[in-house]
């Protein structure tokens, strides 16, 4: 049955990790500090998957970023992009683990001038972003590498219920 909700993610995200072959991830890890400690590069690669939602990742131009960063500060990186494109309306996805990051609030406070809706993914207990948040979920926890995981869980339920609903709009339009 295709997962439609954030709950019928996590309930299927529940069902497979009770499965994870734990020695091969150990194996893994065995691999990875083997090459850390021999000084071997590992390439990392994959694909990816998308639809057709106009959106711009603030983290994508590298070049942008460094030299905002040097030429102003780095507080700026992501407020100074967002200047230039944000609109009232506009949706700003902004994502901090402690909800204190300077470059992640300052958007967020360029976004709340432009009238933007903003949405937040955090933890610990929000920090100041859950205030500069229409939406802001809030991970309850205050170990960091659960937050990270959960935010990326979180991201995946969203896109998952999301292309559920947009395959099935589609198909209703074809029919």
């Amino acid at each position: 049955m295709l997962t439609t909700d954030a709950s019928g993610y996590f309930d299927d995200v529940v069902q497979v990790i009770a499965n994870v072959p734990t020695t091969v991830v150990d194996h893994i890890v065995s691999v990875l500090l083997d090459a850390y400690e021999s000084n071997r590069t590992i390439f990392l690669f994959g694909n990816g998957s998308g639809k057709r939602f106009q959106a711009l990742a603030l983290t994508d131009n590298v070049p942008l970023m460094t030299a905002w960063a040097n030429d102003a500060n780095y507080e700026d990186i992501f407020a100074e992009q967002l200047t230039g494109f944000v609109r009232p309306d506009d949706i700003v996805f902004a994502i901090s683990c402690s909800g204190k990051s300077p470059n992640v609030l300052k958007a967020l406070k360029v976004a709340r001038e432009a009238d933007a809706l903003t949405i937040g993914l955090t933890g610990f207990d929000g920090g100041h972003m859950k205030d500069l948040c229409d939406v802001c979920l809030i991970v309850p926890s205050d170990n960091m590498q659960i937050i990270e995981d959960l935010h990326l869980s979180v991201t995946h339920a969203v896109f998952t219920a999301l292309r559920a609903k947009i395959c099935q709009e589609s198909s209703e339009a074809a029919a």
